[in-house]
């Protein structure tokens, strides 16, 4: 009998918990963007491009970015430092250097405290060649 009830017990606590675990993540911050991935189409060389990439919290908790981080040197983040509360927007600025005429895709490395704590932006593009400025005439 005993060890039906410690049974009974070890079910009941192991229930409770998960329970209480299931609870404490849906209160968790959680990130709903305008969009994941942007496309510049092509861009002009040596035109710097910038998007923004808008989020709403719709978790309950706030929702604090620990890092932004762009996978290469020609492109640069700037974002909501402060915590978003529940149904309010942060943004995520994202500026690519169009140096070099050549298509690109670009990964943006998103950190932070929400359900989902890495979360990938993506850019892409086609930088194009200027054209060539007509000569000769005087």
């Amino acid at each position: 009998m005993k060890k039906i009830l410690m049974i009974c017990a070890v079910v009941i606590g192991f229930a409770f918990t998960t329970s209480v675990a299931c609870a404490q993540d849906s209160q968790k911050a959680e990130f709903k963007f305008n969009e994941e991935k942007h496309d510049f189409g092509k861009v002009p060389q040596g035109t710097p491009v910038t998007t923004v990439f808008t989020y709403t919290n719709i978790g309950q908790e706030p929702l604090i970015l620990t890092d932004v981080r762009p996978t290469c040197g020609c492109t640069i983040a700037d974002y909501t430092k402060t915590p978003v509360k529940n149904n309010e927007s942060g943004f995520i600025k994202i500026t690519y250097n169009a140096a070099y005429a050549a298509p690109f895709t670009k990964t943006i490395v998103v950190t932070s405290n929400s359900k989902t704590p890495v979360k990938n932006l993506i850019i892409v593009g086609e930088v194009v060649a200027k054209a060539a400025t007509a000569s000769g005439s005087k």
